[in-house]
C-alpha cells in the first residue's frame, strides 16, 4: 500500500460560484484507523451540489458542517475495506470521499450485501425522488408528472420511478436540448421544456396540455412558480431540492426565494411540502428492495457521468455547477 494518498480540498471561500481554482489535489499520508475504526481504499465517490451551500456556509437547518479553507471535502463514498474493525475486503458505504483513502468509524459504514446489482448504484440518488412520489405526492394510474431539473442525479431518477408508480405522462425541465433529448429517447419522458427558451409557462402547457397532477420539484424559482400555476386541482407538490438558489452566483447557497400564487393554491387544494428522509426512516429500505429489483428487471437505469481519477476531481463541482453533467456525477478511482 502507497504511504501517502491524493485527497481534494478548498483553498479559499469566494463570493458567488466556487471555480476550479478554488479547490486543490494534495497529498498527505495515509490515515491509520482508530480503534472501532476502518481503513477503505475508495472506488467512487459521489459529487453532489449541497457542497455549494456547505462552502456558501449558509448551513441552517442542513445537518453538515460548513467547509473552511483548508478543509477535505467529504460526501458518499464507496470503498473497499482494507485494514481495521470491519472484515478485509468487504465493499462499504460512508460519507468521507474525495479522497483515496478514509477511516471511517465502523459504525459508520454500511455494508453493501448484493441488495443492488452494481456497487455504483448505491450512489444513485432516487431515495429521495422515491420518497417524495410515494410519501407525499402520492403518484397515482393516470397522473401527469412534472419533473423540475429532470436531467439531474434525482430528476434522471425520478421520471423513470413516477412511470413505474403508475403515471401516464411523464414531463420534465431542463436547460439544453441535447439533455432533453436524451430524457425523452433514454429514460422515457413524453416532452421535455427549456429552460431559458421561450415561455416557460407557455411551454409547460403545451407539454401538459391537461394540467399536472405531481410536482417533483428540484429547482425553485421560476420553474417551481410555472408548476403551480399549471398544477390541477388537487395537485400534490413535493419540494426534493433548491438548485436555483444554490446555483446562483448572486447567493450563498442557502436560500431560494421563489413567487408562488397563493391564491391558486388555495383556489385548487393544492398541497406543497418538502421532503426530508429523516422524517420518513422507512423509505431507505423499501427504496433499495424495490430498485434493486427493477434493476435486474431492466425497468430502470442509473444514469451518471463518469469523472475518472483523482487528478479531474478538483474540476468535478464546478462542471456539475455548469450544468456538464447528464444525471450524477461520480468520481471514479
Amino acid at each position: 500500500m502507497n504511504a501517502t494518498h491524493r485527497l481534494v480540498r478548498l483553498v479559499r471561500r469566494r463570493d458567488g460560484l466556487p471555480t476550479a481554482d478554488d479547490f486543490a489535489l494534495a497529498e498527505a499520508p495515509v490515515p491509520l484507523p482508530q480503534a472501532g475504526h476502518v481503513l477503505v481504499r475508495n472506488t467512487h465517490f459521489l459529487v453532489f451540489p449541497g457542497l455549494r451551500t456547505l462552502i456558501g456556509g449558509e448551513t441552517r437547518d442542513v445537518p453538515l458542517p460548513p467547509l473552511k479553507a483548508g478543509d477535505t471535502l467529504f460526501g458518499p463514498a464507496i470503498g473497499e475495506v482494507v485494514d481495521g474493525a470491519l472484515e478485509k475486503g468487504r465493499l462499504v458505504l460512508h460519507l468521507q470521499g474525495w479522497r483515496e483513502y478514509a477511516t471511517p468509524a465502523a459504525a459508520e459504514c454500511r455494508l453493501l450485501d448484493g441488495i443492488l446489482p452494481s456497487p455504483v448504484a448505491h450512489l444513485a440518488q432516487g431515495s429521495a425522488a422515491y420518497g417524495a412520489l410515494t410519501r407525499l405526492a402520492g403518484v397515482r394510474e393516470g397522473d401527469t408528472v412534472f419533473v423540475t431539473g429532470a436531467a439531474g442525479a434525482v430528476g434522471t431518477m425520478a421520471g423513470q420511478i413516477a412511470r413505474l408508480l403508475g403515471a401516464a405522462r411523464v414531463v420534465g425541465s431542463t436547460g439544453s436540448r441535447d439533455k432533453a433529448e436524451r430524457l425523452e429517447k433514454e429514460l422515457g419522458y413524453d416532452a421535455v421544456v427549456l429552460r431559458g427558451a421561450t415561455s416557460l409557462a407557455g411551454q409547460l402547457a403545451e407539454a401538459a396540455p391537461d394540467g399536472v397532477d405531481v410536482v417533483l420539484d428540484t429547482v425553485g424559482g421560476e420553474q417551481l412558480t410555472a408548476a403551480v400555476n399549471a398544477a390541477n386541482r388537487g395537485a400534490r407538490i413535493a419540494l426534493v431540492g433548491a438548485l436555483d438558489g444554490q446555483l446562483s452566483p448572486d447567493r450563498a447557497g442557502g436560500s431560494a426565494p421563489t413567487e408562488l400564487d397563493s391564491y391558486r393554491l388555495l383556489t385548487r387544494g393544492i398541497t406543497i411540502a418538502g421532503y426530508s428522509g429523516v422524517d420518513h426512516p422507512d423509505v431507505e429500505a423499501e427504496w433499495e428492495a424495490r430498485f434493486g429489483a427493477w434493476l435486474r428487471a431492466g425497468d430502470i437505469r442509473f444514469p451518471y457521468t463518469p469523472v475518472r481519477g483523482m487528478e479531474s476531481a478538483p474540476g468535478a463541482l464546478p462542471a456539475l455547477m455548469a450544468g456538464r453533467s447528464f444525471g450524477a456525477s461520480v468520481v471514479e478511482l
